[in-house]
C-alpha cells in the first residue's frame, strides 16, 4: 500500500495509489469534436475540447506510475435494441442511429463512437461500452474494479451534468471514493460546469472531491 493525500475540496483525501483507478469518462468524438452530436444538437464543443490536453497529461502520468486506467463509451448496438424509446428520440430533432458526419449518432463501432485520438486507449486498458448515462448501468465496471481491489477513481470526461455526475453517484453507492479533476471534466454549459463541481463537494463531500489535473499529476509523479 502507498498512501499519499490529493489536495482536494471540501478537504484533502488521502488515498492509496496501489487501489486507485483513473477513470475517463465519454471522451468520445461525437461529444468532443465539431460535427458530433454534440453540435448537431446545437452545442459549442470548444469547452469540451479543452478538456483533452489537462486529461492527456493525467493519463500519461497514470501509465507512467502504473496505475490502473478504465475508459468509457456510451452508445449503443446497431439495431438498437438496447436504446429506449425515451432516449431514442433525444433531441427533439436529430436522433439517435441516425446518419450524422460521423456515422450513425451514438452507434457502437462508427466513427464518431470513438474516444478522441489523443486519450485512445492502449492495451491493458479496459473499455466499458455502456447503452446509459451511468458508468454502473447494465455494464461489468462494478465487478472488473472489485477484481482490481479498486477503492478510489480519480475521474475525468465529459459532460459533467450528464455522465460524470451519473457514475460519480453511483460509484459513491456502491462505496467507492471519487475524485473529480474539475479541468479534466467538461459541459456545454458553463453554468452547469460551476454548479455541478459545486454539487460533488457540497455538505462535506457528499457524493464525491473536487480537484484538478495539477494536483492529480503530484500524486502522480510522486
Amino acid at each position: 500500500m502507498v498512501y499519499t493525500r490529493i489536495t482536494a475540496e471540501p478537504f484533502d483525501l488521502e488515498l492509496d495509489t496501489d487501489s486507485t483507478a483513473l477513470l475517463i469518462i465519454d471522451m468520445q468524438r461525437d461529444f468532443v469534436e465539431p460535427a458530433g452530436f454534440g453540435e448537431m444538437l446545437g452545442n459549442d464543443t470548444s469547452p469540451l475540447q479543452e478538456t483533452i490536453e489537462p486529461t492527456r497529461r493525467v493519463l500519461e502520468a497514470a501509465r507512467k506510475a502504473g496505475m490502473f486506467v478504465i475508459h468509457t463509451r456510451e452508445g449503443h448496438r446497431p439495431d438498437l435494441a438496447d436504446c429506449p424509446p425515451a432516449k431514442l428520440t433525444r433531441g427533439g430533432t436529430t436522433f439517435i442511429g441516425e446518419d450524422g458526419p460521423m456515422g450513425r449518432v451514438l452507434v457502437r463501432g462508427e466513427k464518431g463512437h470513438d474516444i478522441v485520438p489523443e486519450l485512445a486507449p492502449i492495451e491493458g486498458e479496459p473499455i466499458i461500452d455502456k447503452p446509459g448515462k451511468g458508468s454502473f448501468y447494465a455494464t461489468d465496471l462494478d465487478l472488473i474494479l472489485q477484481n482490481k481491489g479498486i477503492k478510489t477513481l480519480i475521474v475525468c470526461g465529459v459532460t459533467l451534468e450528464v455522465c460524470v455526475h451519473t457514475t460519480v453517484r453511483e460509484a459513491n453507492d456502491r462505496g467507492y471514493e471519487c475524485v473529480v479533476l474539475s479541468d479534466c471534466t467538461g459541459s456545454y454549459f458553463p453554468e452547469f460546469q460551476e454548479v455541478g463541481l459545486k454539487m460533488i463537494k457540497a455538505q462535506g463531500a457528499i457524493f464525491g472531491w473536487v480537484s484538478d489535473s495539477a494536483a492529480a499529476l503530484r500524486v502522480l509523479n510522486s
